[in-house]
């Protein structure tokens, strides 16, 4: 039941009392009336009270563009020495399990507040079963931290408005959460504009020591560098 209708009913049953009341004989009947009146008139007032606090705030964006189903993707990438092997090579993990959006107001300035990149830190797969295993389990430990965001803070490179077509060099600077370790980034990449939205790539650099952890020490492992490189491909749609 909506507020109108609310309104409605506690105004008839109120009035309905005090119709009652006043069939009473004796001046209690009639001040029982007026007070019955009064009490509809206050609930009415009540309920329009009520209906402004609970409004919901209005979106800020002047444009907003959310993460497609498809064409999407994250991925992690660190050096590695493998026992066995001549040459260091990089340790590659990708999933497609990730949520998000970007809202602009109309100065082109990131609202954040309504912008957040959220992926399942869980669903890393590269191609070695165990590297997945130990990269998941004990190095995110997944299960108490399932997920890894990132909440944008500014975007150079682009001017409102957005182009449609084209393409252009951009940093992205947000605040980046992994392990339960949030930390300001900045990621370089490039965008191409179209119709519908924009679709790019970006990455960033940090340190296990960065976020807090330490570096992976198994048998099969010579050595892994300390840097690690977050990449992502994005689809962007307007909304």
């Amino acid at each position: 039941m909506n507020n109108k209708s609310i309104r409605r009913v506690t105004m008839i049953a109120a009035i309905s009392v005090a119709v009652i009341a006043a069939c009473t004989s004796g001046e209690s009947g009639v001040a029982y009336a007026r007070s019955a009146v009064a009490y509809a008139r206050s609930a009415d007032t009540t309920v329009g009270q009520g209906t402004t606090a609970v409004k919901s705030v209005p979106s800020k964006a002047a444009i907003r563009f959310v993460l497609a189903p498809e064409g999407s993707a994250a991925r992690y990438r660190v050096r590695e020495q493998l026992m066995g092997h001549d040459f260091p090579n990089d340790a590659v993990g990708e999933t497609k399990s990730l949520t998000g959006a970007i809202a602009f107001d109309a100065s082109g300035k990131v609202i954040r507040d309504e912008s957040k990149f959220t992926l399942d830190a869980g669903t890393f797969v590269s191609d070695q079963n165990r590297r997945d295993g130990y990269v998941r389990g004990r190095l995110l430990e997944s299960d108490d931290y399932p997920t890894i965001t990132f909440v944008p803070t500014e975007v150079r490179g682009v001017k409102p408005p957005v182009p449609k077509s084209g393409s252009a060099q951009i940093q992205l600077l947000g605040d980046l959460t992994v392990h339960g370790v949030t930390r300001p980034t900045v990621w370089n990449g490039n965008v191409e504009f179209n119709n519908s939205g924009l679709t790019g790539t970006a990455s960033t650099s940090f340190t296990f020591h960065d976020i807090q952890m330490d570096q992976p020490r198994v048998p099969v492992l010579l050595s892994v560098a300390d840097t690690i490189k977050l990449e992502i491909n994005f689809n962007l749609v307007r909304q």
